[in-house]
């Protein structure tokens, strides 16, 4: 098929009749690709590759991070698992207000390490249902690459660079990541004996015996409790992931599948049913029009975001009316195609019960996606929050302690407050589009605010544009709101975008500034779609990151 619009940079998609992975690093493609040529699920293919991420892209996947998967069986049934761990239950707001200097949950150190590691149980919930080769089998590249050492991708470096001060203040973070001192270049070889371990006793034991309820768990607690952690080897034990309920919107006659609370999955269908009101072809692909109504249809899913999302066990949220068309209709006359909305003073559409200040939303991710020779499709997304979590690594586990609990708000008022049990705000979002019922798309980015964006960025450039998955992905991007380390949110805009639209896009007011050509801060977008007609998938993986699609 031949997609004529779209950018060409020599890089296609994989297209393949049996199957397709595709994540953010080459090697966990290829781990992905192994396991569905032996016969694996696309399940299996998911677990084999999120494993090797976490050894390959530490900075942003890891077995003391959080996960959520959506999986399409053959049929078009959709289900999802929320694999997020919630605050222990020792937690405690006044403490953690005692130990603030400004009001907020410190990022980085032990105390940030509040929330229960969630993606081990959620691979063993998909793979019980869904799984097909033998559970030990999935881990043996991830424990080769660890103990025998992995090289350093273009990613990592750029990374390890930027945290190279956060990572020497913990002595276990530091003699890996940091050896001797060194922050390792391109191609070094990276060592992680200790995470070895870790993996092998899951392999092992299983994700109950060999890390909720095993020695891992109690070496993760007693390393990190001294530092201020408050989790203990009893809030690993009482954690379970669990199946939830998809939500669903509409996009030109395509089904969209999300997460339902506490992601903000709902936010992204607010996005659909908002562009899904204009006729977003008649703009033309890569104009002023198509990103300033994009950005300003942002701003306003966002206000309903901020104002509401965190665990709906402790607030009850009313999703079922920020996804119906009405409230989108409700909501799309505040878009201006001339003029600006201000990002922090858009009313939400239903004020919460009590005043606070909202909390802008960032953080480091790694979306994936695989497909089986079977025709399911699997849609999964893990994170250890920001670039390499807390910064700090669980004693000889080798496991980097995610910081996700730090987006709790400590004001008595929010929404999203600290209180024991809770699971906090989640940005993570794996996508699905459906078409007359039956899985269509895979489709998903890390970055945080940037995650609906990029969805629609995709979804858009190939319902409405025509591109193949790879012109979708490689085509510039933008990203409403706060980047990482930045205190204002501002448009920011991929230097491919010409200097004609950057310029009539500040004449319209918007808060515009210019990033790299390909820049890392839009997130590393995966995507696979099911050619029905020829039979085939079509993968692609974004050049932003150090992912490839494969098929066989």
């Amino acid at each position: 098929m031949s997609h004529p619009n779209g950018p060409r940079t020599g890089r296609p998609p994989a297209v393949a009749p049996n199957g397709v992975v595709s994540t953010p690093h080459y090697l966990a493609s290829s781990a992905g690709l192994h396991a569905l040529r032996r016969g694996g699920s696309a399940v299996d293919a998911a677990i084999a590759a999120n494993a090797v991420l976490c050894v390959v892209y530490p900075h942003m996947a890891g077995l003391g991070g959080d996960g959520f998967w959506l999986i399409a069986e053959p049929t078009g049934a959709v289900h999802a698992i929320d694999a997020s761990g919630p605050a222990g239950a020792g937690v405690s707001i006044d403490e953690y207000r005692a130990r603030s200097t400004d009001g907020t949950i410190a990022a980085r150190g032990a105390a940030a390490a509040l929330t229960v590691p969630g993606a081990v149980d959620g691979w063993r919930l998909a793979h019980e249902r869904f799984g097909r080769l033998p559970w030990d089998s999935l881990f043996g590249s991830a424990i080769d690459l660890a103990r025998g050492g992995m090289p350093v991708s273009r990613s990592l470096a750029d990374w390890l660079v930027v945290d190279a001060p956060i990572l020497s203040r913990s002595e276990a973070a530091a003699s890996v990541y940091l050896p001797g001192g060194r922050v390792l270049r391109e191609g070094a070889k990276l060592v992680q004996a200790g995470l070895a371990r870790s993996f092998e006793a899951v392999a092992a034991g299983g994700a109950r015996a060999g890390f909720y309820e095993g020695v891992v768990a109690e070496r993760f607690a007693a390393a990190l409790g001294p530092q201020g952690s408050p989790l203990t080897a009893a809030d690993f034990a009482a954690y379970h992931a669990e199946w939830v309920e998809p939500i669903r919107g509409r996009y030109r006659g395509y089904e969209v599948v999300e997460l339902p609370p506490a992601t903000q999955g709902f936010t992204a269908l607010q996005l659909f049913n908002l562009l899904d009101g204009f006729d977003v072809a008649s703009w033309g692909e890569g104009t002023a029009d198509y990103y300033h109504h994009l950005a300003e249809a942002v701003k306003v899913v966002f206000a309903d975001r901020d104002e509401w999302l965190t665990d709906p066990r402790f607030v009850d949220i009313p999703v079922d009316t920020f996804i119906s068309r009405e409230y989108a209709d409700s909501r799309r006359g505040l878009i201006d195609p001339e003029h600006v909305l201000d990002i922090d003073a858009v009313p939400p559409g239903i004020p919460y019960p009590t005043s606070h200040a909202h909390v802008a939303a960032d953080g480091d991710t790694c979306y994936f996606t695989a497909a089986d020779a079977d025709g399911m499709v699997v849609s999964l997304i893990q994170s250890v929050y920001h670039d390499f979590g807390s910064g700090v690594v669980a004693g000889d586990t080798g496991i980097i302690a995610q910081n996700r609990g730090a987006f709790f708000s400590l004001d008595e008022n929010h929404p999203n407050r600290l209180e024991p049990g809770k699971r906090t705000f989640h940005t993570l979002v794996p996508a699905l589009l459906l078409k007359d019922g039956l899985p269509e798309l895979a489709f998903g980015s890390m970055g945080g605010e940037g995650q609906p964006q990029s969805q629609a960025a995709m979804v858009t450039r190939i319902v409405d544009f025509g591109f193949d998955v790879q012109q979708a992905i490689e085509a510039p991007r933008w990203l409403m709101g706060r980047t990482w380390g930045t205190p204002s949110r501002k448009l920011s805009l991929e230097g491919r975008i010409s200097d004609e639209v950057v310029r009539e896009l500040k004449r319209r007011g918007q808060p515009v500034q210019s990033v790299t050509d390909w820049n890392d801060n839009m997130g590393h977008a995966q995507a696979i779609r099911i050619d029905r007609e020829q039979g085939f998938y079509e993968g692609g993986a974004d050049p932003r990151g150090d992912g490839a699609a494969l098929g066989y």
